[in-house]
This record gives structure tokens, sequence and C-alpha cells, in this order.
């Protein structure tokens, strides 16, 4: 089974799930440095993947989902390009990607594109069972029971994950199992800055696409005059958002064809860098979560001294 981790998503919950008072020799805070190194630990433990990629954001807002739709992420912008992130979290992000790289833990990344996309890449070229784990809801849409493909939902914790396939987004949403997307697209999601269309919630959006089965059956119908199937003033609200619609699908659906450099995405039997783990260990004093997460990889720990 390949494990795919939604890197940013979880050292964001880590950041925000313990104190910053978890700090190095120096002071430095490094909460989402042992907070991640933990939950790498625990899903090795307990799910025994035996592929595992760590991915990340080489451009956490895309040129091409901007262009699509201006407002997309644009009320997490601080400047610039720069995405708003806290202080305190922002030196520890190289330190994760350090100790990962230590480790011998794959960890891809596409420029011009999100952790989601090479999520969806990765998923897409998979030959076999993959568990995504997120806490991102945008990730449903990958969910297959055929392959199958599951999405380890981190909200209430990395101990206590929600196994979302195809029968949980039926439940939740009442949507077909893998028209989560179109779903999205239809309701919108203002923590991505989605608008979504103007008058269409939840309940219709899951209407539309249990009644048409895709966005693009919707279109048709709408495109092709068709009253049957649409809810009492729907066609207006669908007509007077068509421009959206038009260029949401592009923005809301995950790649699956980012470029990726080619990785052994095989579970370490040993640290790839043994030297430079302890050195980051002795800096950071990462010694307990990196012996608890080299157990679970190898059951070893680290070296007393180099």
């Amino acid at each position: 089974m390949l494990m795919l981790l939604d890197t940013p998503s979880l050292y964001f919950r880590a950041f925000y799930g313990i104190p910053e008072s978890m700090t190095a020799p120096d002071g430095m805070p490094v909460n989402a440095v042992r907070g991640l190194i933990d939950m790498v630990a625990t899903l090795v433990r307990t799910h025994s993947p035996a592929e595992l990629v760590a991915t990340m954001d080489a451009d956490w807002r895309p040129a091409f989902r901007v262009a699509a739709i201006p407002t997309y992420k644009a009320h997490r912008v601080a400047f610039g390009h720069t995405e708003e992130v806290p202080d305190t979290l922002v030196p520890q992000i190289p330190v994760i990607e350090q100790v990962l790289d230590a480790v011998g833990i794959a960890r891809l990344q596409s420029e011009g594109y999100e952790a989601d996309d090479v999520i969806g890449t990765l998923t897409h070229q998979a030959r076999g069972a993959v568990d995504i784990v997120t806490g991102d809801r945008d990730l449903f849409q990958l969910v297959d029971d055929s392959r199958p493909v599951r999405v380890l939902y981190t909200a209430r914790g990395v101990r206590n994950l929600q196994v979302v396939d195809e029968a949980f987004v039926t439940a939740k949403y009442g949507i077909p199992g893998r028209g989560y997307a179109d779903f999205a697209t239809l309701r919108g999601d203002p923590s991505d800055g989605l608008p979504g269309v103007a008058g269409v919630g939840e309940k219709t959006a899951a209407s539309l696409i249990t009644r048409f089965g895709s966005l693009e059956a919707i279109l048709a119908a709408l495109d092709a005059g068709q009253s049957d199937g649409f809810p009492a003033g729907c066609r207006t609200k669908l007509a007077a958002a068509r421009d959206y619609l038009r260029v949401a699908p592009a923005v809301v659906k995950v790649a699956d064809s980012a470029p990726l450099p080619s990785a052994d995405l095989t579970l370490p039997a040993k640290p790839r860098d043994p030297e430079a783990l302890v050195r980051l260990a002795d800096r950071y004093g990462l010694d307990s979560p990196l012996n608890r997460l080299l157990d679970a990889l190898t059951g070893g720990s680290l070296p007393k001294s180099i």
C-alpha cells in the first residue's frame, strides 16, 4: 500500500495542536516539527505502508488556478505571492524537510503545483491501494473503492482517523461516491476563495449531482434547455454562473499529471543520512520523537554518537 501525506496539512495541524512552549535548546519553537514526526511514526506503526511519500507545496497558490478564479486563496495572501503563515512556523518548515530527507522518506513537490496535485498525480500513477492522509476535504474527490483509494481524514486527530471511501462520501453529502469535485464546484468553498453558484447550497448541489451524475451532464442539460430535474429557480442561477462553471473545474479538481522527479518511495529500512539526523536531533532537541519514528520505521534508534 502507498501512503501519501498531505504534509502542509499535517504540519499546520501539529503547529496549532502542540504548544509553542515545545522548543529547541536555543529557544526556537519546534512544536510543528515534533508533532509531524510523531504523526508519521503513528501512521507507520498503525497502517504499515510499503511506500510512503511526504508531498509538499512547491506553489501554494498556482498561477493557473488564480488565472481562472482570481479570488482563489486570496484571503490567505500576506503580501505579493507569500502565504500568511505564523512567524514561528516559518523557520520550522525547512527543519521538517531536513528531517524527512535525513530519515529517507520520499519528499516530492512539483514546480507550479500544490501538494494536492502531487497527491493526485501519484494516485493516478499508482498500481495498487492508496491511503491519503489529510485534513483537506478537497481530496475526497480521489476516493475510489475499485482500486481502492481512501482518505484518512485527520479532523479528529491522527490517532482517531476517519476512513473516507465512496460510502462515506455518499452518506455524508448525499452524492455519488466519486462526485465530490463537481459537488464542491457547485457549492463553493469560502476557505479556498471559491464562490460557488450563488443561491446553490449543499442540498441543492447534492440533488443536482445525484440527478444528473456530473457537472458536465448538468451543463449539457442546461444548454439543451431541459427543465426536468432542476429545482425551481435553479436553472436561472446556474445560467448566471455559466462563466464561473466554465473555469471552476480546472481549479477544484486536483491535477493528475504534475511533473514529478523519479524517487524511491519505499519505506526506508535505515536512515539515509544518520550523521545529519544526529545533528538535527542535537540542534533542535528531537531525540525522543526521532527515536519513536525510527523505531516505527526500522525497529532502531538514533546512534549514540557519530
